[in-house]
């Protein structure tokens, strides 16, 4: 079969990309390459690419104006088919969906998979695609690579943004002009603070951040998008005119759309963008953002087990989002879509994710970035890529289908088998009735699609998959790297358990010593992780080889045998959902907290730790220590002080003693610190422990009048 492709007379580049990609990919199948001519050759089939002379005839009944700089139509008769492409990247698109529909597949960068015999064109082909969303960025390692982000039609922010978020330090480094123009930065509780925002109603700081910008902009002249936006840290302005806006409007946005919308004026070629994030997440009552001004809002606090448009916990992110849908049109969707904390963890939210896309869609949200592992590896990393990308060009295209066919493609027989999985873990998750939290771990979910008893369902369903493809390597192999995740789901919650089948440790006559059942899982984890190339666990650090080093490190920490082990305490002051370690029973579980303060430590937002343990009778107790964890760059500070009370009754308690705090509070890394109060022995039954919280960060911190946490672990009674 010869086929032969036409380019307009002065083809531009798109279209001459889109006969390159043509030629490659089709020369895989054919037994002669396509060859590149004119419409008066002849040949089997045609491919005309325009608009252009070959495709006049078409082109009238095609509004190409209509399909934007990356929208194309696609038409199919007899011999002949007909890539009418828009002014930016269209017509290499409208190759790609070609390919697609003669049966090519690019499941993920080096897995292409390439039709077995002619070319044989489906009936009755003819396609209009303009995509709604305009600005698409999958960020996954796996859509980094160029051929893979071009064949799916994603955008890059590395490429077409000058700046990204937070920006205003850059652009006006408290560094350099606090000193001397103290009247450009935040007044806050009446006097300029460099550490929180800008004072957006000062000319000279207008002036000064609109220099900057245009340097910038003129270094970088391709590039579209710039962001004005505030610093990830508290503190907006409360002058009196920076205040008058914000009162005018009800909103802390109205001065930053103010000052936005006059700074987009001077660059009416350019998108500024900026954030609707913390202080500034409500929209201003009655200001419209500029026609050139991009609003971005990432609601990283949101619930990811249920869709966004009706999760009972989402109305106020709802409200917000709704609100800003009413003053604009463009919006830009930063949304989170694995567990950072636990890069490779399961985390089943792909029932979640074309839901949310159409309804962030229908709030006008025309740019969207799809915030996934950033790193090589973790979970479902190829499937979730793909999956997102496809929605990212379609909100409307059905996951389901998308998800089964890149099973079957990338996994081959085993696909069915994963697919079960899939579906086991999702449903589990729906009947608890539990959230998805992007900061999760395994151990909080071992009580709703974690349990011991669906990891073993789990494992099974894998053992299946892995005996279906036992004989072909490649899918194999893909296999092993997809159960990576239930490994890691094991060896966390053991960290959880002192002894059993699924815990830590066995007891022998010489002492405490790791179970080798938790040994051979870690081994074969960190070993499949780096043969798969996996470089983090969790974001911005641990590789494979260091999670080693640091469960051994736990594994170093025998259990603390003690009178209050397997007490679980009342709290007069519950703990924080967000850090739920082991629930109630996590202080007194025999098992110190790690210098990971993710795991085994219970964690109290503003508000101080106050529990009481009730021994089961009267005990001579002669200490009473508990440890904690500072992590300032967190917002993790010790406690203030700490006292312990004891009491025979419950009812009447005395004073067992105090302590108060020796670690620096502007100590950096991780600290830990154990706080023992010892005295003359003392008869008791209940056992009351109180850790008074600072509340708030203090005013030399980013997060300064933010609420502070303490963390904390074991309660040691002897």
């Amino acid at each position: 079969m010869h086929v032969q492709i036409v380019l307009p007379d002065t083809p531009n580049a798109a279209q001459t990309r889109a006969a390159d990609v043509l030629v490659e990919h089709l020369g895989m199948i054919l037994k002669t390459p396509p060859t590149i001519g004119d419409a008066s050759g002849k040949s089997d089939l045609q491919i005309l690419i325009g608009p252009g002379d070959a495709t006049s005839d078409l082109a009238t009944h095609v509004d190409v104006a209509s399909l934007g700089p990356d929208g194309f139509h696609l038409h199919a008769s007899d011999k002949q088919v007909t890539i009418i492409g828009g002014h930016d990247k269209g017509p290499i698109y409208g190759a790609y969906e070609l390919l697609e529909e003669l049966g090519f597949r690019l499941w993920t960068p080096g897995a292409l998979q390439v039709p077995d015999g002619e070319i044989t064109l489906p009936d009755g082909l003819e396609r209009t695609e303009v995509p709604i969303i305009e600005f698409r960025e999958d960020f996954y390692t796996p859509a980094k690579d160029p051929a893979f982000a071009e064949w799916h039609r994603l955008d890059r922010f590395i490429y077409e943004w000058g700046m990204w978020v937070h920006t205003f330090a850059p652009l006006i480094p408290p560094e350099e002009h606090f000193e001397t123009h103290p009247e450009w930065f935040a007044e806050v509780n009446g006097r300029r603070i460099p550490n929180g925002q800008l004072c957006l109603t000062n000319e000279g700081l207008y002036l000064a951040l609109r220099d900057a910008l245009r340097e910038r902009i003129e270094a970088e002249p391709e590039k579209h998008y710039w962001s004005v936006s505030q610093n990830d840290t508290q503190g907006f302005c409360t002058c009196t005119n920076c205040a008058a806006i914000d009162a005018r409007e009800e909103a802390h946005s109205g001065s930053l759309i103010a000052f936005v919308n006059r700074l987009a004026a001077e660059f009416p070629d350019k998108t500024l963008s900026t954030l609707a994030y913390q202080y500034s997440r409500k929209a201003p009552k009655d200001l419209r953002p500029a026609d050139n001004v991009l609003i971005v809002l990432a609601p990283i606090e949101l619930n990811r087990s249920r869709p966004v448009a009706t999760d009972p916990s989402a109305a106020a992110f709802r409200a917000e989002l709704e609100d800003w849908a009413r003053v604009t049109d463009r919006l830009l969707i930063w949304d989170y879509v694995i567990q950072f904390a636990n890069l490779i963890s399961p985390f089943p939210n792909l029932r979640v994710l074309q839901p949310n896309l159409r309804y962030f869609v229908d709030q006008h949200a025309i740019a969207h970035f799809q915030q996934g592992n950033r790193e090589v590896g973790g979970e479902w990393a190829e499937l979730r890529t793909y999956v997102i990308a496809k929605l990212l060009w379609n909100p409307d295209a059905n996951a389901d289908e998308i998800i089964d066919e890149f099973l079957v493609g990338y996994y081959g027989a085993a696909g069915a088998h994963l697919r079960t999985y899939i579906d086991t873990q999702h449903d589990a998750l729906a009947l608890s009735g539990a959230g998805l939290n992007i900061f999760g771990n395994p151990i909080s979910a071992s009580r709703t699609y974690l349990t011991p008893k669906l990891l073993t369902t789990y494992e099974a369903q894998f053992d299946a998959a892995e005996e279906a493809v036992a004989e072909e390597p490649t899918f194999l192999q893909r296999v092993a790297w997809a159960r990576l995740p239930i490994h890691y789901a094991r060896l966390e919650q053991a960290k959880t358990r002192a002894t059993g089948d699924l815990g830590l440790f066995n007891k022998t006559d010489t002492g405490w010593v790791p179970r080798p059942e938790i040994l051979e899982r870690l081994d074969h984890f960190v070993t499949t992780a780096q043969q798969q190339g996996a470089t983090r666990v969790t974001e911005w650090h641990t590789t494979p080889a260091e999670y080693r080093e640091r469960y051994l490190e736990v594994l170093k920490r025998v259990p603390v045998e003690h009178l209050a082990v397997g007490i679980a305490p009342t709290f007069t002051t519950p703990f924080s959902p967000k850090y739920p370690a082991d629930g109630d029973s996590t202080l007194t579980d025999g098992l110190q907290g790690p210098v990971d303060f993710r795991y085994g430590w219970l964690g109290w937002e503003g508000e101080d730790l106050e529990a009481t343990i009730d021994l089961g009778k009267e005990r001579q107790i002669e200490s009473v220590s508990i440890d904690f964890l500072q992590v300032v760059g967190s917002w993790l500070f010790m406690p203030l002080q700490l006292d312990v009370a004891l009491s025979t009754d419950g009812q009447t308690f005395e004073d067992f003693g105090s302590t108060t705090v020796t670690t620096d509070e502007r100590e950096a890394g991780v600290q830990t610190e154990s706080f023992s109060i010892t005295a003359a022995s003392t008869v008791a039954r209940y056992v009351k422990v109180k850790a008074t919280n600072r509340k708030t960060c203090p005013e030399w911190h980013g997060g300064a009048g933010g609420k502070a946490w303490i963390f904390a672990d074991e309660i040691v009674v002897q």
